[in-house]
């Protein structure tokens, strides 16, 4: 049996199989998400909004609480899409706007240019540069610190 769910702001819909989860949907849209820790509930990659339906999703998990507790954008209506199984219909998730640094394949051709989206966190999905602003040298610098050591995390995670 299958769901529909709702992606916003974007207007479309996709079809999600009862019992598997939000991921799949989402990125079967080619939407700006990425499974960084492989859908183990590790990362904020794949945060959305529920703004409706949240009765239709699994309940929560205490991995998937303790990631959205150290994500800076979480809201009462968030949930990770690895995590949040569709059981029933009525569901319409929000994609953040934004990037996950991870997601950008050459930092330093950001030089002098501004962002044209949010720049993420992938961990905390706190902004680390805003729509807009200018990069410079010593932001590159910094996103690269940022995404070595993430990408560090995430492997020891993936080892454990």
């Amino acid at each position: 049996m299958t769901k529909i769910v709702k992606l916003e702001p974007i207007a479309q819909e996709t079809v999600v199989k009862t019992n598997d989860n939000l991921l799949y949907g989402v990125l079967t849209n080619e939407l700006n998400i990425l499974p960084e820790c492989s859908g183990r509930g590790m990362c904020s990659t794949c945060h959305v909004y529920i703004k409706s339906g949240m009765e239709s999703l699994s309940p929560l998990n205490r991995r998937e609480k303790r990631t959205l507790e150290a994500i800076a954008t979480a809201q009462p209506n968030s949930r990770l899409a690895c995590q949040a199984r569709v059981i029933g219909d009525g569901v319409v998730v929000e994609i953040p706007a934004g990037m996950h640094i991870n997601a950008i394949k050459d930092i330093e051709t950001l030089i002098g240019r501004r962002a044209e989206q949010d720049i993420l966190h992938p961990l905390e999905g706190k902004i680390l540069v805003e729509a807009g602003k200018l990069i410079t040298r010593s932001m590159i610098s910094q996103l690269k610190d940022t995404r070595t050591s993430v990408e560090a995390y995430l492997a020891r995670t993936r080892e454990a």
